[in-house]
């Protein structure tokens, strides 16, 4: 306890510090700013040092490392001699004519909401979902049959799914298709950003998603999805916390049982996305009512894929799509888009190896099956037998669809 009360104490002033001298910066008074980032950085510098085991050390030092360039950049203003911070007058010009505090260099050190999400109306069919059959049922009963048939669900709707799996196996994708099929607003969240944005707005970015949710919803009616990729990076398992971590988790789940306890016909859900589910604490997973595994695609789901990504291309006659199927067994859908683009890069450098790729309407040969079989031998799958197994032994304990 002793040691998470320190710790919290440094953390809480380096956000002062850091506050301040922002603060200061852009009022142009350089001389208090360059003591404040000084402070900042050497009460960052600190924490490190005391905890060096602590997951956000990384971040603590990348952010001290940016308000030291700050420090530099302002004393390079005045030929590197100090500055009296009481002579100089509110948004004193510089030597060079500019203010200090240059407006994207002090707005760079803050950690702005407006970076850390994406609002948008996906354009994103299921059609192009190609596969996740069971997946995509799982998630039309809970949000898309809900969304045209409310009066149907009595005792209402799941509002928290988790979509988990290998990397590139579709789940931002039927993220998307979901608030597309429904026509919602759709909220893209980065979990990892809003835990480096940390000193002091990781927390209160959290309660601004989730009040910026809300208000869509009571402004456009409808339904609104906040999908949050790498939850894991935002609710996982920690061996240490202190202070921003402890207080961001706790935010998260202050907000996802207010959506809950705010009635059965509310509208927005939380679509969470984890390549580790086994990082999620329980807390926070039970939170998740459908917990839906996103698996690699299957034979039929392949072949698809391998002649959706070839559609554009030139191919000769020789390609056998059960063949190149077969081969690419265990593939993600994100290494089959990657193979067939890897032949068009193999035709397409053969024809600017010959030089004639700059003669007019000059086109590469057709893509041959040999092709893809060359491109093949040198790209294995991203998602190894181990993390397979991992996936299929957490899915036999807490899957839920």
């Amino acid at each position: 306890m002793g040691n998470t009360t320190a710790a919290n104490e440094l953390e809480e002033a380096a956000r002062r510090y850091a506050g301040e001298a922002i603060r200061l910066d852009s009022q142009g008074a350089r001389g208090m700013a360059i003591q404040m980032y000084q402070n900042a950085i050497s009460t960052l510098i600190k924490l490190a040092q005391i905890y060096p085991e602590y997951q956000l050390n990384k971040l603590y030092l990348d952010r001290a490392g940016k308000y030291q360039d700050r420090v530099n950049a302002l004393r390079s203003t005045n030929g590197g001699f100090p500055l009296d911070s009481q002579s100089e007058p509110r948004g004193a010009p510089l030597n060079n004519g500019q203010r200090t505090g240059s407006q994207g260099m002090v707005e760079s050190l803050k950690a702005t909401y407006d970076e850390l999400i994406m609002k948008e109306k996906p354009n994103v069919s299921w059609d192009e979902v190609v596969g996740l059959d069971f997946a995509k049922k799982a998630i039309r009963e809970c949000i898309v049959f809900p969304a045209e048939r409310p009066d149907l669900f009595p005792l209402g709707w799941p509002r928290g799914i988790l979509l988990y799996g290998a990397p590139g196996c579709g789940k931002t994708l039927l993220a998307a298709a979901t608030a597309a099929e429904i026509d919602a607003d759709f909220i893209t969240v980065d979990a990892a950003s809003i835990m480096s944005k940390w000193l002091g707005e990781a927390e209160a970015n959290v309660a601004r998603l989730f009040n910026s949710a809300r208000r869509m919803l009571s402004e456009n009616g409808g339904a609104v999805i906040i999908f949050i990729d790498e939850l894991d990076s935002l609710l996982g398992s920690r061996t240490q916390e202190i202070g921003g971590e402890v207080r961001v988790r706790n935010q998260f789940l202050k907000e996802i049982d207010g959506i809950e306890d705010k009635g059965k016909n509310l509208t927005l859900y939380v679509i969470g996305a984890t390549n580790k589910p086994w990082s999620l604490d329980w807390p926070f997973l039970r939170r998740f009512q459908k917990r839906i595994h996103v698996p690699l695609p299957d034979h039929e789901a392949r072949k698809d894929m391998l002649k959706q990504y070839s559609a554009p291309l030139r191919l000769d006659g020789s390609v056998k799509w059960d063949e190149l199927t077969r081969l690419t067994d265990g593939y993600a859908g994100s290494d089959i888009r990657d193979i067939c683009q890897g032949v068009q890069l193999r035709v397409v450098s053969e024809l600017f190896e010959s030089g004639k790729a700059l003669e007019k309407e000059s086109l590469p040969r057709e893509i041959s099956f040999v092709d893809f079989k060359e491109v093949l031998k040198s790209r294995r799958p991203s998602v190894s037998p181990e993390m397979l197994k991992a996936y299929t032994s957490w899915s036999e304990n807490y899957k839920a669809l």
